[in-house]
């Protein structure tokens, strides 16, 4: 009998120490969720990174999302990938450029961008490998600079290959319509 009133003892212990540890946790750790309704969308992460790492939008907000939006050929009549579209930093801002349009055909902007995911292949022209920051350079022309300051939360994603073999990226975006747009 004496173990079981020791074991009781022990199990209250461990159990009054769980919701203290809880307790502790939950004062020092702040609430990370929007604790008042949001109007516009907000952008969480690092003042210094050229990316958010989240996004909340607020609720019944409209969205328009495009397809994967792939290079525009530069020059029909080139004898490589690069003569025909260009190298990943070319394609990417053609691509970006391309996805500019069908925003501002929606009445939108990149300005109202608030997610991108991207498909990287390998570079033959760099033994191969994948071209970040070829990439990151044309995101740099478009985004997080003076005339548009946003910073998409976004994923780039090395991919075996896209349906054209000319293809080095191929880009998705995420842009919610601006306060007081109304569907109808």
């Amino acid at each position: 009998m004496e173990w079981n009133r020791n074991l009781k003892v022990i199990l209250a212990t461990a159990l009054v120490s769980c919701f203290v540890g809880a307790t502790v946790y939950a004062a020092a750790t702040p609430n990370k969720l929007p604790l008042t309704p949001i109007h516009e969308p907000e952008f969480y992460g690092s003042p210094s990174s050229s990316i958010s790492s989240g996004v909340a939008v607020p609720e019944g907000v409209a969205t328009f999302s495009t397809s994967g939006t792939v290079p525009p050929m530069l020059n029909k009549e080139g004898k490589t990938v690069y003569e025909r579209y260009g190298n990943t930093e070319k394609q990417a801002e053609g691509v970006l450029l391309n996805i500019e349009k069908q925003l501002k055909e929606q009445g939108l902007s990149l300005k109202d961008v608030v997610y991108l995911r991207v498909y990287v292949t390998p570079d033959a022209a760099l033994g191969g490998k994948f071209d970040y920051t070829g990439w990151f350079n044309a995101y740099g022309k478009f985004f997080n600079t003076k005339d548009n300051p946003v910073k998409p939360a976004r994923s780039t994603v090395g991919v075996a290959s896209l349906v054209s073999s000319d293809w080095l990226i191929e880009i998705e975006a995420v842009a919610v319509y601006p306060k007081g747009h109304n569907k109808d």
